[in-house]
């Protein structure tokens, strides 16, 4: 299905934009359902949306997983070309780099236990003395825990699995990170102890990353996420993803 929408595009544009053979993606590839592996090959959203975008440019897209604290690093020394890992705009990172459109709307969110569901069913319950709160560093889950929950104990972990465990042996309470985290813990069973708040706690937009000196690719990369917003593909990619639909309110 995702092969056919694509098709449909380059049909139907008049001329394909090529910035060279081979792009560089880095990925964090430990961010389900964004980007994650499974049986060695890296999947999810952004996989797909590198997939459909190197369709369109006629580029080869080059996934190159890496952690997440070193994505910006390994893009301002030329290791990688873009940035297509649940990247949140932020004004700090405005500064650094290109950012293109968004393509999606998320907000941080908190994830507890199932036992302690009750002690944080209220937003201002996180912001109470001694809370102990997990984040993965250089996100902007951790940015808000260290601005806006002064109060609370701060206690970093290198990813969700890390955090789960970190909930789980009760090491700390909440768990803080990106709405998909919230959404693919709805959808496995076999993280069923675990629930998270569904409250957003903040507004952000994930959009794809260059450097300052690379105007052109941005702006090649907006113009394919354009058609893939306009066609359908992009949704189509969404959904398949996101499993869930929640309300809350």
């Amino acid at each position: 299905m995702l092969r056919c929408l694509i098709m449909v595009v380059l049909f139907a544009l008049n001329a394909v934009i090529a910035v060279g053979a081979e792009l560089k993606v880095g990925v964090s590839a430990d961010y389900p359902p964004m980007a994650f592996k499974q049986e060695g090959r890296i999947m999810g959203i952004e996989a797909d949306n590198a997939t459909a975008v190197g369709s369109l440019l006629g580029l080869e897209m080059t996934l190159v997983d890496m952690p997440f604290v070193k994505l910006l690093p390994a893009l301002q020394a030329g290791e990688i070309d873009v940035i297509m890992s649940g990247f949140s705009i932020t004004a700090a990172r405005k500064e650094q780099v290109i950012f293109t459109d968004s393509y999606m709307d998320i907000g941080q969110m908190g994830i507890v236990t199932t036992e302690k569901v009750g002690q944080f069913s209220q937003p201002w319950a996180l912001r109470r003395s001694g809370v102990r709160i997990g984040v993965e560093p250089g996100t902007t889950g951790a940015d808000y825990a260290e601005n806006e929950l002064k109060e609370g104990e701060i206690k970093f972990y290198a990813d969700s699995q890390a955090a789960f465990t970190g909930l789980r042996s009760d090491e700390i309470d909440v768990y803080i990170h990106d709405a998909p985290t919230s959404w693919r813990l709805a959808a496995t069973a076999d993280n069923n102890d675990l629930i998270s708040l569904y409250h957003s706690l903040t507004n952000e937009e994930l959009a794809w990353a260059v450097r300052k000196d690379d105007e052109r690719l941005a702006e090649q990369l907006d113009f394919a996420l354009a058609k893939l917003k306009a066609n359908g593909t992009l949704g189509y990619i969404l959904n398949r993803w996101i499993p869930v639909t929640l309300e809350v309110r």
